[in-house]
Formats: C-alpha cells, structure tokens, sequence
C-alpha cells in the first residue's frame, strides 16, 4: 500500500479582511521541496454578516482548501491566472480532459 497522504501540516495566524481570527494552513510538498499554502479559515467579522441579515450574536465560520496550487503543479501551470480570470480560455474548459462536462 503506497501512503501519499499529507503527512507535513503546518497552521499560521493570518490576516483576512473579512474575518477574525483567521489562519493558513500550509502543507509540504516533496517535489517542490517547500511549504505551500492550501487553505484559509476565519470567523466572518460581524460586520460582513449584518448585510446577509444574520442576527446580532451569530457567528460564522469560514474556510476552504486552495486546491488550485495543488493542480498548477500536478499540471505544469506556472501562472494561476491560467485558471481563474480574464485569461482563462473558457472554450477551452468544455474540451480539456482534466475537466467534466456531461
């Protein structure tokens, strides 16, 4: 049985504008031979939650894994813009292996 879980993680204090606390989650990565970041977490400010009409008291936890770091590497994409915003050919989406269309 070949182990290629995340073994190495590391958590960070962070700054987000919209949350507080908030933290890094980092892991290694053995080709890279570094640290990465692959996610973030906070509690939403209570001012971000008023417009939504959550009342006064609630909190709100956000979080997510930043998987796009983790498939730039695995697919040789050196600029992330290639994934997200005005660059990202979205022709190119419907046809591409890696993506799945029904």
């Amino acid at each position: 049985m070949v182990d290629e879980g995340i073994t190495n993680i590391k958590f960070k204090p962070a700054y987000n504008p919209y949350t507080e606390p908030s933290m890094e989650i980092f892991c290694y990565h053995p080709q890279l031979k570094k640290m990465i970041e692959i996610g973030n977490s906070g509690v939403f400010r209570p001012e971000m939650l008023k417009p939504m009409g959550a009342p006064d008291g609630y909190s709100v936890i956000a979080w997510g894994l930043g998987l796009e770091r983790p498939t730039m590497i695995n697919y040789g994409i050196s600029n992330i813009r290639s994934l997200f915003g005005p660059d990202v050919n979205v022709r190119e989406t419907r046809v591409n292996p890696i993506c799945a269309f029904q």
